[in-house]
């Protein structure tokens, strides 16, 4: 493994361990603000990493623009 590679798998265990200290707190807080990164995410690739969700995630972060509310 790389210095990169470990460096990465540092930061998603700190994002995991922070997700899991909100989810206590309020699981409903949790989904906007991983809706809220997914869709930076999508942006930051140009509507790339849509393609590799589940649907039920793609709705739940308005990237999917069939199904999506209004306003999102």
């Amino acid at each position: 493994m790389t210095h990169r590679d470990e460096a990465a798998t540092d930061d998603a265990a700190e994002l995991i361990a922070q997700l899991r200290e909100l989810a206590g707190a309020d699981p409903a807080d949790v989904r906007q603000v991983v809706a809220e990164v997914l869709s930076a995410l999508d942006r930051a690739a140009g509507g790339a990493l849509r393609e590799h969700l589940p649907e039920a995630i793609r709705v739940d972060a308005g990237l999917d623009s069939a199904a999506s509310p209004a306003g999102r």
